[in-house]
C-alpha cells in the first residue's frame, strides 16, 4: 500500500511539472498567449491610426469637392486661411509660433 502512494505521488507530481511547464510555454513561446495579446493591441492601435486617416482623407476630398464645387464660403475660407487676404475694411494678422 506504501509503494503504491508513493507511486501516485510520483505521477501527481509528474503531471504538475508537465502542467506547469505546458503553461509557462503557452504563454512565453514564440507563439504565446501574451505575445498574442502583445500582438492584438498593436492591431487595435494601427486600426485606429487607419480610422483616423481615412477621416482626414474624407474631410480633405470634401474640401476639395467645395472647391471644385466653388463654394463661395469655403473659397473664401479658404483664401483667409492659407493666403491671408481679408475683405476690405479688414486687417490680416498673422501669428509666428516660435
Amino acid at each position: 500500500m506504501n509503494s503504491f502512494l508513493k507511486k501516485i505521488n510520483i505521477k501527481l507530481i509528474v503531471l504538475i511539472i508537465i502542467l506547469f511547464v505546458g503553461t509557462i510555454g503557452l504563454l512565453f513561446n514564440e507563439f504565446g498567449f501574451l505575445k498574442f495579446l502583445r500582438l492584438q493591441k498593436e492591431v487595435n492601435s494601427i486600426n485606429a491610426d487607419i480610422k483616423k486617416e481615412m477621416d482626414e482623407n474624407k474631410s480633405l476630398k470634401n474640401g476639395i469637392d467645395s472647391l471644385e464645387r466653388k463654394v463661395p464660403a469655403k473659397i473664401e475660407k479658404s483664401a483667409r486661411e492659407k493666403y491671408g487676404m481679408a475683405r476690405k475694411g479688414e486687417k490680416s494678422i498673422q501669428v509666428i509660433e516660435k
